[in-house]
């Protein structure tokens, strides 16, 4: 486990993110107080997709009339 200042997170972001990528663990000290712990990810997040959209479409009801017919009469 290594330690880092604020300030050193701040300077070396991209340095110890990539240490954090490669399983080391830091812990970030406020005017010598530990105060967050900066730890790679145990699993990544499942991520949802997006949801079939012909089936999203088919669970609304059918429109009988002419679509534009309706938006005609609803700008009327």
């Amino acid at each position: 486990m290594k330690k880092a200042t604020l300030r050193e997170l701040h300077l070396n972001t991209s340095s110890i993110i990539r240490e954090v990528e490669e399983g080391q663990v830091f812990v970030i000290q406020k005017q010598g107080v530990p105060v967050a712990e900066l730890r790679p990810l145990a699993a990544r997040p499942s991520t949802r997709g997006f949801p079939d959209m012909e089936a999203f479409l088919a669970r609304f009801p059918k429109v009988r009339t002419d679509s534009g017919r309706i938006l005609e009469e609803d700008r009327s």
